[in-house]
């Protein structure tokens, strides 16, 4: 059998993989998908084989083995031995394109084994952020493709006033640590509001004019088509598997925050091949879906007084028991998993991320893409390397 092809995914600084001018190793290729996109930030090795084993442009993949663990945080095992603000605080670092949905999910889950209602404001501001967040990443994750379509399209500066945005409202620009059990720890005024709804507007109408373009693309279309049966079969979900025509989104399906009465503002995807193009074309329709929720939410805060926080103890200890809550973040269903023993750290904090499924799902991805189209197929796909080596 021939050696397999070594491709590294990931960002070329130094210290993650060798200098991009470098010559690489034989059999070894490096691939990086941009500053911006998701995947960027860490690094992914697929073992690949093809029929004539020379990893050619126009030789196809025959056979993928995903390696993870280059990067492992050990963010689970961190939990367990820190306190429930400070595990608030870890969590939105393994999905670091999210990080306000990983930070959210702790203190959902929390307040659901404490019985615990947020005040009203909360809820519409934490949703707010939510689809804030979302924004964020899938421009990333965008990027790639407006960057390849002629004349290009940068999507960075969005990026980059979205990330102001959060640092107005919580003194930080990448991870936000403002939730907390009970609420949030900064409020949204009347400027910063008004500033978001305008940004929002200017990213709706870039992405709906965006999304027509990659779905229509012919360097898109039909790049790893992803067939609906996998996507039960590795537990895919999110963009990447709506756009294979399984509709499954709990923001809908099962509402927590404020989703209950947002629904009909973010359609369905027209695009179900789940092809390359769908996938791009599917992150586009959501990203403008999303901006029209984030326009909504601020108009709603405007019209809305009072509180965003229920006033805690130092210490935070849930009561004995455990809790299971799922969000749709922006790469898909994230799960969250509390035992508590009633102290103040848990006994066991589990994740359940969508990038690990979205990585898997690559071995049978790949199998029967060109290596000339590999760049494009593994930008199409949704993954964090930290959401993934959790």
């Amino acid at each position: 059998m021939h050696a397999p092809l070594r491709v590294l995914v990931g960002s070329l600084g130094p210290g993650l993989l060798p200098d991009a001018a470098a010559e690489p190793p034989a059999g070894t290729v490096l691939l990086d998908l941009g500053p911006d996109h998701p995947g960027s930030t860490g690094l992914l090795e697929l073992h690949l084989w093809t029929p004539s084993g020379t990893g050619g442009p126009g030789d196809v993949v025959s056979r993928a083995e995903v390696v993870v663990g280059a990067m492992h945080r050990g963010a689970e095992k961190l939990f367990e031995v820190r306190d429930y603000r400070q595990i608030a605080m870890l969590a939105d670092r393994h999905d670091w394109q999210a990080p306000f949905v990983g930070e959210l999910g702790v203190c959902l889950v929390g307040e659901q084994l404490l019985g615990l209602e947020v005040p009203v404001r909360a809820t519409w501001l934490r949703t707010l952020l939510v689809e804030h967040t979302r924004l964020l990443s899938h421009l990333g994750q965008l990027g790639w493709a407006a960057g390849r379509l002629r004349p290009a399209l940068d999507l960075h500066p969005f990026r980059e006033r979205l990330r102001q945005q959060t640092l107005r409202l919580t003194g930080n620009r990448i991870h936000p640590m403002v939730a907390r059990i009970g609420g949030l720890a900064a409020d949204a005024d009347d400027a910063w509001l008004a500033d978001e709804r305008a940004l929002a507007g200017e990213v709706a109408a870039v992405a709906g004019r965006l999304a027509p373009v990659l779905a229509a693309d012919p360097g898109l279309r039909g790049v790893a088509p992803l067939a609906g049966e996998l996507v039960w079969t590795h537990g895919l979900s999110g963009p990447g598997a709506r756009a294979s025509g399984h509709p499954l989104d709990l923001r809908w399906d099962a509402p927590l925050l404020a989703y209950g009465e947002l629904a009909g503002l973010a359609p369905p995807t027209p695009w179900t091949t789940g092809d390359g193009a769908a996938r791009f074309a599917t992150l586009a329709h959501e990203t403008a879906g999303a901006a029209a929720l984030v326009a909504a939410c601020t108009e709603r805060l405007a019209g809305l007084a009072g509180p965003v926080e229920v006033r805690l103890g130092k210490v935070v200890k849930l009561p004995e028991g455990e809790a299971y809550l799922a969000l749709e973040a922006p790469l898909g269903v994230a799960g969250f998993f509390v035992v508590s023993r009633g102290e103040k750290t848990p006994w066991r904090f589990a994740l359940r991320t969508p990038s690990y499924a979205a990585v898997a799902a690559l071995e049978d991805l790949l199998v029967g893409v060109p290596v000339g189209a590999l760049e494009t197929a593994l930008a199409s796909v949704g993954y964090v390397v930290g959401d993934v080596d959790r």
